[in-house]
Protein backbone atom coordinates (compact mmCIF):
# COMPACT_ATOMS: atom_id res chain seq x y z
CA UNK A 1 0.00 0.00 0.00
CA UNK A 2 1.61 3.69 -0.78
CA UNK A 3 1.52 5.88 1.77
CA UNK A 4 1.63 9.75 0.52
CA UNK A 5 4.22 11.94 2.48
CA UNK A 6 1.39 14.39 3.80
CA UNK A 7 0.10 10.85 5.27
CA UNK A 8 3.20 9.64 6.59
CA UNK A 9 3.74 13.28 8.32
CA UNK A 10 0.20 12.50 10.18
CA UNK A 11 1.54 9.20 11.36
CA UNK A 12 4.28 10.59 12.32
CA UNK A 13 2.86 13.51 14.23
CA UNK A 14 0.56 11.10 16.12
CA UNK A 15 3.46 8.94 16.99
CA UNK A 16 5.45 11.63 18.00
CA UNK A 17 2.09 12.86 20.30
CA UNK A 18 1.71 9.63 22.13
CA UNK A 19 5.73 9.60 22.95
CA UNK A 20 5.29 13.30 24.44
CA UNK A 21 2.56 12.34 26.10
CA UNK A 22 3.72 9.57 27.86
CA UNK A 23 6.96 11.48 29.48
CA UNK A 24 4.74 13.90 30.60
CA UNK A 25 2.87 10.88 32.42
CA UNK A 26 5.97 9.61 33.52
CA UNK A 27 6.92 13.08 34.82
CA UNK A 28 3.87 13.68 37.20
CA UNK A 29 5.16 9.99 38.58
CA UNK A 30 9.01 11.36 39.10
CA UNK A 31 8.29 15.69 39.34
CA UNK A 32 12.01 15.66 40.39
CA UNK A 33 12.96 14.43 36.68
CA UNK A 34 12.61 18.07 35.03
CA UNK A 35 14.39 16.60 31.84
CA UNK A 36 11.11 13.98 31.62
CA UNK A 37 9.09 17.14 31.44
CA UNK A 38 11.46 19.27 29.11
CA UNK A 39 11.07 15.97 26.80
CA UNK A 40 7.60 15.82 26.92
CA UNK A 41 6.98 19.49 25.52
CA UNK A 42 9.69 18.94 23.31
CA UNK A 43 7.56 16.09 21.76
CA UNK A 44 4.31 17.61 21.89
CA UNK A 45 6.03 20.72 20.45
CA UNK A 46 7.55 18.72 17.29
CA UNK A 47 3.97 16.68 17.08
CA UNK A 48 2.38 20.27 16.39
CA UNK A 49 4.39 21.56 14.28
CA UNK A 50 4.72 17.99 12.07
CA UNK A 51 0.99 18.60 12.05
CA UNK A 52 1.07 21.99 10.31
CA UNK A 53 3.80 20.65 7.99
CA UNK A 54 1.60 17.86 6.75
CA UNK A 55 -1.14 20.62 6.19
CA UNK A 56 1.16 22.47 3.45
CA UNK A 57 -1.04 23.85 0.76
CA UNK A 58 -4.51 23.91 2.76
CA UNK A 59 -3.41 26.43 5.37
CA UNK A 60 -1.63 29.81 4.80
CA UNK A 61 1.79 29.03 4.20
CA UNK A 62 3.21 31.30 7.32
CA UNK A 63 1.38 28.75 9.36
CA UNK A 64 3.02 25.88 7.40
CA UNK A 65 6.41 26.90 6.56
CA UNK A 66 7.01 29.70 8.68
CA UNK A 67 5.49 28.81 12.26
CA UNK A 68 5.35 24.97 11.84
CA UNK A 69 9.34 24.72 11.11
CA UNK A 70 9.42 27.17 14.08
CA UNK A 71 8.03 24.92 16.72
CA UNK A 72 9.52 21.75 15.37
CA UNK A 73 13.16 23.77 15.81
CA UNK A 74 12.14 24.67 19.09
CA UNK A 75 11.16 21.30 20.20
CA UNK A 76 14.90 19.66 19.47
CA UNK A 77 16.05 23.11 21.30
CA UNK A 78 13.85 21.50 24.57
CA UNK A 79 15.06 17.99 23.53
CA UNK A 80 19.04 19.44 24.28
CA UNK A 81 17.69 21.28 26.93
CA UNK A 82 15.95 18.09 28.86
CA UNK A 83 19.78 16.37 28.10
CA UNK A 84 21.75 19.01 29.97
CA UNK A 85 18.98 18.84 32.48
CA UNK A 86 19.27 14.84 33.13
CA UNK A 87 23.22 15.61 33.09
CA UNK A 88 22.56 18.10 35.96
CA UNK A 89 24.06 21.59 33.65
CA UNK A 90 21.89 24.33 33.09
CA UNK A 91 19.20 24.61 31.22
CA UNK A 92 19.39 27.68 29.11
CA UNK A 93 16.45 28.25 27.33
CA UNK A 94 17.60 31.34 25.29
CA UNK A 95 20.04 29.26 23.66
CA UNK A 96 17.61 26.53 23.49
CA UNK A 97 14.75 28.86 21.71
CA UNK A 98 18.07 30.69 19.45
CA UNK A 99 17.05 28.14 16.74
CA UNK A 100 14.09 29.23 16.23
CA UNK A 101 14.17 32.74 17.14
CA UNK A 102 16.68 33.02 14.23
CA UNK A 103 14.59 31.29 11.99
CA UNK A 104 11.16 33.46 12.33
CA UNK A 105 14.03 36.64 11.61
CA UNK A 106 15.05 34.91 8.69
CA UNK A 107 11.75 33.86 7.37
CA UNK A 108 11.00 38.06 6.95
CA UNK A 109 14.02 38.10 4.67
CA UNK A 110 12.19 37.97 1.10
CA UNK A 111 15.24 36.17 -0.32
CA UNK A 112 15.40 33.30 2.38
CA UNK A 113 11.85 32.93 2.86
CA UNK A 114 11.44 32.35 -1.01
CA UNK A 115 14.21 29.64 -1.08
CA UNK A 116 13.40 26.15 -0.62
CA UNK A 117 17.11 25.14 -0.70
CA UNK A 118 17.90 27.74 1.93
CA UNK A 119 15.31 27.08 4.34
CA UNK A 120 16.27 22.81 4.21
CA UNK A 121 19.87 23.95 4.57
CA UNK A 122 19.28 26.31 7.58
CA UNK A 123 16.85 23.66 9.58
CA UNK A 124 18.77 20.56 9.16
CA UNK A 125 21.93 22.72 10.39
CA UNK A 126 20.05 23.72 13.51
CA UNK A 127 18.51 20.30 14.14
CA UNK A 128 22.09 18.87 13.63
CA UNK A 129 23.30 21.07 16.17
CA UNK A 130 21.05 20.29 18.99
CA UNK A 131 21.14 16.51 18.25
CA UNK A 132 24.72 16.37 18.09
CA UNK A 133 25.39 18.45 21.32
CA UNK A 134 23.23 16.55 23.45
CA UNK A 135 25.05 13.29 22.15
CA UNK A 136 28.35 14.81 23.36
CA UNK A 137 26.16 16.00 26.94
CA UNK A 138 25.18 12.32 27.71
CA UNK A 139 28.94 11.26 26.51
CA UNK A 140 30.48 13.45 28.95
CA UNK A 141 28.08 12.59 31.69
CA UNK A 142 29.79 8.54 31.24
CA UNK A 143 31.26 8.80 34.80
CA UNK A 144 27.73 7.68 35.79
CA UNK A 145 27.85 4.47 34.29
CA UNK A 146 24.34 4.12 32.96
CA UNK A 147 24.03 0.91 30.48
CA UNK A 148 21.33 3.30 28.13
CA UNK A 149 23.82 5.78 27.72
CA UNK A 150 25.53 4.44 24.83
CA UNK A 151 22.14 4.10 23.33
CA UNK A 152 21.33 7.07 23.95
CA UNK A 153 24.47 8.89 22.64
CA UNK A 154 23.79 6.49 19.59
CA UNK A 155 20.81 7.70 18.61
CA UNK A 156 21.10 11.13 18.54
CA UNK A 157 24.74 11.10 17.17
CA UNK A 158 22.46 9.19 14.12
CA UNK A 159 19.91 11.82 13.74
CA UNK A 160 22.40 14.55 13.86
CA UNK A 161 24.40 12.75 11.18
CA UNK A 162 21.08 12.12 8.94
CA UNK A 163 20.35 16.15 9.27
CA UNK A 164 23.71 16.56 8.60
CA UNK A 165 24.24 14.76 4.82
CA UNK A 166 20.46 16.17 4.37
CA UNK A 167 22.57 19.86 3.93
CA UNK A 168 25.14 18.69 1.56
CA UNK A 169 22.63 16.66 -0.47
CA UNK A 170 20.42 19.59 -1.03
CA UNK A 171 23.04 21.53 -1.89
CA UNK A 172 24.25 19.02 -4.89
CA UNK A 173 20.74 18.44 -5.83
CA UNK A 174 18.68 20.91 -5.36
CA UNK A 175 14.51 21.28 -5.58
CA UNK A 176 12.90 22.38 -8.31
CA UNK A 177 11.91 25.58 -7.61
CA UNK A 178 8.06 24.97 -7.99
CA UNK A 179 8.32 21.65 -6.42
CA UNK A 180 5.21 20.82 -3.64
CA UNK A 181 8.01 19.60 -0.57
CA UNK A 182 5.46 16.93 0.28
CA UNK A 183 5.95 15.35 -3.29
CA UNK A 184 9.54 15.24 -2.21
CA UNK A 185 11.73 11.80 -1.39
CA UNK A 186 13.42 13.63 1.37
CA UNK A 187 9.85 13.94 3.23
CA UNK A 188 9.27 10.10 2.99
CA UNK A 189 12.57 9.27 4.49
CA UNK A 190 12.50 12.40 6.95
CA UNK A 191 9.29 10.92 8.34
CA UNK A 192 10.33 7.51 8.90
CA UNK A 193 13.51 9.18 10.84
CA UNK A 194 11.70 11.58 13.03
CA UNK A 195 9.54 8.05 14.20
CA UNK A 196 12.01 5.71 14.95
CA UNK A 197 14.11 8.76 16.30
CA UNK A 198 10.96 9.53 18.10
CA UNK A 199 10.35 5.71 19.81
CA UNK A 200 14.21 5.42 20.22
CA UNK A 201 14.63 8.42 22.26
CA UNK A 202 11.39 7.78 24.33
CA UNK A 203 12.71 3.68 25.05
CA UNK A 204 16.32 5.21 25.82
CA UNK A 205 15.97 8.59 27.68
CA UNK A 206 13.38 6.22 30.03
CA UNK A 207 15.58 3.94 30.65
CA UNK A 208 18.38 6.40 31.48
CA UNK A 209 15.86 8.00 33.96
CA UNK A 210 15.21 4.48 35.39
CA UNK A 211 18.56 3.12 35.55
CA UNK A 212 19.92 6.53 37.95
CA UNK A 213 16.50 5.45 40.34
CA UNK A 214 17.86 2.08 40.87
CA UNK A 215 21.62 3.76 41.28
CA UNK A 216 20.65 6.28 43.32
CA UNK A 217 18.48 3.51 45.32
CA UNK A 218 21.48 1.16 45.45
CA UNK A 219 23.67 4.10 46.76
CA UNK A 220 21.60 5.00 49.27
CA UNK A 221 21.43 1.17 50.58
CA UNK A 222 24.87 1.75 50.57
CA UNK A 223 25.43 4.88 52.04
CA UNK A 224 25.23 5.87 55.93
CA UNK A 225 22.65 8.58 56.22
CA UNK A 226 24.50 10.81 58.61
CA UNK A 227 28.26 10.45 57.39
CA UNK A 228 27.28 9.76 53.87
CA UNK A 229 30.47 7.58 53.74
CA UNK A 230 29.77 3.75 53.19
CA UNK A 231 28.05 1.58 56.21
CA UNK A 232 28.59 -1.48 57.30
CA UNK A 233 27.34 -3.91 54.54
CA UNK A 234 29.03 -1.82 51.70
CA UNK A 235 32.54 -1.46 53.07
CA UNK A 236 32.21 -5.57 54.05
CA UNK A 237 31.57 -5.94 50.07
CA UNK A 238 34.44 -3.38 49.30
CA UNK A 239 36.93 -4.73 51.43
CA UNK A 240 36.11 -8.36 50.74
CA UNK A 241 36.20 -7.25 47.12
CA UNK A 242 39.60 -5.67 47.61
CA UNK A 243 41.22 -8.81 49.59
CA UNK A 244 40.78 -10.65 46.96
CA UNK A 245 42.41 -9.02 44.36
CA UNK A 246 45.15 -7.12 46.72
CA UNK A 247 48.06 -8.38 49.29
CA UNK A 248 49.08 -5.89 51.08
CA UNK A 249 45.76 -4.51 52.98
CA UNK A 250 45.82 -3.43 56.47
CA UNK A 251 42.77 -2.69 57.92
CA UNK A 252 41.90 0.31 60.78
CA UNK A 253 38.92 0.34 63.57
CA UNK A 254 38.09 3.37 65.00
CA UNK A 255 36.46 3.80 68.58
CA UNK A 256 35.77 7.42 69.37
CA UNK A 257 36.84 7.58 73.07
CA UNK A 258 33.92 8.14 75.58
CA UNK A 259 31.38 9.07 73.32
CA UNK A 260 28.46 8.74 75.30
CA UNK A 261 30.12 11.14 77.43
CA UNK A 262 29.86 13.67 74.55
CA UNK A 263 26.29 12.64 73.88
CA UNK A 264 25.54 12.78 77.58
CA UNK A 265 27.05 16.25 78.27
CA UNK A 266 26.94 18.50 75.07
CA UNK A 267 23.71 16.62 73.46
CA UNK A 268 22.74 14.58 70.01
CA UNK A 269 23.32 17.22 67.77
CA UNK A 270 27.23 17.86 68.64
CA UNK A 271 27.57 14.49 69.06
CA UNK A 272 26.30 13.54 65.62
CA UNK A 273 28.38 16.60 64.53
CA UNK A 274 31.91 14.70 65.77
CA UNK A 275 30.66 11.46 64.08
CA UNK A 276 30.40 14.09 60.71
CA UNK A 277 33.76 16.03 61.86
CA UNK A 278 35.50 12.34 62.17
CA UNK A 279 34.70 11.45 58.72
CA UNK A 280 35.71 14.55 57.10
CA UNK A 281 38.89 14.74 58.72
CA UNK A 282 40.03 11.13 58.36
CA UNK A 283 38.68 11.67 54.21
CA UNK A 284 40.71 14.47 54.03
CA UNK A 285 43.67 12.51 55.32
CA UNK A 286 43.42 9.00 53.69
CA UNK A 287 44.73 7.95 50.15
CA UNK A 288 42.16 8.26 47.24
CA UNK A 289 42.07 4.47 46.71
CA UNK A 290 41.18 3.79 50.70
CA UNK A 291 37.95 2.66 52.25
CA UNK A 292 35.84 4.06 55.21
CA UNK A 293 33.15 2.66 56.17
CA UNK A 294 30.43 3.45 59.38
CA UNK A 295 30.35 -0.31 61.36
CA UNK A 296 27.37 1.68 63.48
CA UNK A 297 27.36 4.01 66.50
CA UNK A 298 30.45 5.69 66.79
CA UNK A 299 32.62 2.90 65.38
CA UNK A 300 34.56 3.38 61.88
CA UNK A 301 37.07 1.04 59.49
CA UNK A 302 39.11 1.73 57.12
CA UNK A 303 40.74 -0.38 54.31
CA UNK A 304 44.38 0.89 53.22
CA UNK A 305 45.54 -1.24 50.37
CA UNK A 306 49.29 -1.18 49.22
CA UNK A 307 50.61 -0.54 52.64
CA UNK A 308 53.14 -1.74 54.71
CA UNK A 309 52.64 -2.44 57.96
CA UNK A 310 54.82 0.71 58.85
CA UNK A 311 52.83 3.09 56.42
CA UNK A 312 49.19 1.46 57.64
CA UNK A 313 50.72 2.72 61.74
CA UNK A 314 51.71 5.88 60.31
CA UNK A 315 48.58 6.74 58.57
CA UNK A 316 46.91 5.56 62.11
CA UNK A 317 49.36 7.40 64.07
CA UNK A 318 48.22 10.84 61.80
CA UNK A 319 44.89 10.20 62.26
CA UNK A 320 45.08 9.75 66.04
CA UNK A 321 46.68 13.06 66.50
CA UNK A 322 44.61 15.28 63.85
CA UNK A 323 41.19 14.23 65.24
CA UNK A 324 42.59 14.95 69.32
CA UNK A 325 43.70 18.56 68.70
CA UNK A 326 40.77 19.38 66.95
CA UNK A 327 38.44 21.91 68.75
CA UNK A 328 35.27 24.02 68.92
CA UNK A 329 35.38 27.35 70.41
CA UNK A 330 31.87 27.40 71.09
CA UNK A 331 32.64 24.31 73.32
CA UNK A 332 35.50 25.07 75.18
CA UNK A 333 34.88 21.39 77.57
CA UNK A 334 34.61 19.43 74.23
CA UNK A 335 37.54 17.36 74.12
CA UNK A 336 37.54 14.21 71.83
CA UNK A 337 39.89 11.44 71.18
CA UNK A 338 39.88 7.87 69.17
CA UNK A 339 41.34 4.41 69.50
CA UNK A 340 42.41 2.85 66.68
CA UNK A 341 43.26 -1.05 65.92
CA UNK A 342 45.42 -1.93 63.04
CA UNK A 343 45.28 -5.60 61.20
CA UNK A 344 47.60 -6.01 58.33
CA UNK A 345 46.24 -8.85 55.80
CA UNK A 346 48.24 -11.97 55.03
CA UNK A 347 48.19 -14.24 52.29
CA UNK A 348 44.35 -16.21 52.45
CA UNK A 349 43.22 -14.36 54.97
CA UNK A 350 39.19 -13.59 54.82
CA UNK A 351 37.69 -10.45 55.99
CA UNK A 352 36.02 -11.82 59.02
CA UNK A 353 39.64 -13.22 60.32
CA UNK A 354 40.78 -9.86 59.56
CA UNK A 355 38.14 -7.95 61.35
CA UNK A 356 38.71 -10.06 64.42
CA UNK A 357 42.32 -9.60 64.48
CA UNK A 358 42.05 -5.32 64.15
CA UNK A 359 39.11 -6.09 66.71
CA UNK A 360 41.54 -7.43 69.01
CA UNK A 361 43.89 -4.68 68.75
CA UNK A 362 41.42 -2.34 69.26
CA UNK A 363 40.25 -3.81 72.38
CA UNK A 364 43.85 -3.22 73.81
CA UNK A 365 44.39 0.21 72.45
CA UNK A 366 40.85 1.24 74.71
CA UNK A 367 41.79 -0.61 77.85
CA UNK A 368 45.05 0.40 77.32
CA UNK A 369 44.13 4.34 78.17
CA UNK A 370 42.47 5.33 74.94
CA UNK A 371 43.70 8.15 72.58
CA UNK A 372 46.32 5.03 71.28
CA UNK A 373 47.07 3.02 68.04
CA UNK A 374 47.88 -0.90 68.99
CA UNK A 375 49.10 -3.30 65.97
CA UNK A 376 47.39 -6.62 65.85
CA UNK A 377 51.20 -8.78 65.51
CA UNK A 378 52.34 -6.53 68.36
CA UNK A 379 48.97 -7.52 70.17
CA UNK A 380 49.53 -11.63 69.70
CA UNK A 381 53.86 -10.96 70.36
CA UNK A 382 52.44 -9.48 73.79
Amino acid sequence: MHLDPATLLIVSSVMTLLVGTLFVLSWRQAPASRALALWGVAHILGAVGSAGLALRGQIPDLVSIALSNAVVLAAYGLIWSGVRSFEGRPIRIGLALAGAAIWCVLCLVPAFYGSMEARIVYASAVAALYSADSARAFWRGRGERLASRVAAVTTLGLHATFYLVRIPSTLLAPPPPKLNPLTSPWVAILCFVTLLFSIALAFTCMALVKERAEREQRLAAATDPLTGIPNRRAFAEAAEAALATRRDVALLLFDLDRFKAVNDVHGHAVGDAVLVGFCTMAASLLPREAVLGRLGGEEFACLLPDVSPAEALARAEELRRTFASLSVSELPDLQVSVSIGIAQARDGIDYEALMRRADAALYVAKHGGRDRVAVAERVQAA
